[in-house]
């Protein structure tokens, strides 16, 4: 099985592929669209600024490429919020492969901004198939670090409070993805991993 990870100068590419080694997979990290294109399942990590990052996605042409992938896809982080319409952050455009904003914590109660920590799960299932996501996952602590978050709507999987409802996991078609970071997420993590490997 060819796993490609996305190496698009946003940060913690690393520590994805080191966490698929521990599951026994050896993931390849590139920008290259033709591996990517012929790869079984492609994961999309990040951390960093919206804006940044679609450029380096522009760079590359993997705004063009991304959108087209037909093979299981799983967004992490900032790969999530790359997949969205639009994200507040320096008011960038995104991929537009999910038909939903990113939006800024407002910092209501005064909850520090970042969100950095561990925080529940709520599933919503409301999509027929959220397989990267176990029902054993209700109400499991994930690991965030997030200052923008997906609005919740039709595509949303799992949701989690910061102030705001935002989307913890969303679904559409062969594209899955996940705001926490599964490999910093111990066990709940690594079976989110394990099961979009299995898809």
């Amino acid at each position: 099985m060819k796993i490609a990870i996305i190496d698009y100068n946003a940060g913690n590419v690393r520590s994805v592929k080191f966490a698929l080694q521990r599951l026994g997979v050896d993931a390849c990290l590139t920008y290259d669209p033709d591996v990517i294109r012929s790869a079984d399942k492609v994961i999309f990590p990040g951390q960093g600024e919206a804006n940044s990052a679609m450029r380096h996605l522009r760079d590359r042409g993997l705004d063009r490429l991304i959108p087209e992938l037909k093979q299981p896809f799983l967004g992490i982080c900032i790969g999530m919020q790359l997949l969205c319409e639009h994200s507040e952050e320096n008011d960038t455009p995104c991929l537009g492969v999910i038909p939903l904003r990113v939006k800024k914590f407002s910092g209501t109660g005064g909850l520090k901004v970042p969100q950095v920590g561990w925080n529940t799960l709520t599933l919503t299932l409301t999509q027929p198939d959220a397989a990267v996501l176990p029902a054993a996952l209700e109400n499991q602590y994930v690991y965030f670090v997030h200052s923008f978050y997906v609005e919740t709507g039709d595509y949303t999987t799992a949701t989690a409070g910061y102030g705001e409802t935002f989307s913890a996991a969303l679904h559409k078609d062969n594209f899955h993805a996940v705001q926490f970071h599964p490999e910093k997420s111990s066990l709940a993590g690594a079976s989110i991993l394990k099961a979009f490997l299995e898809l």
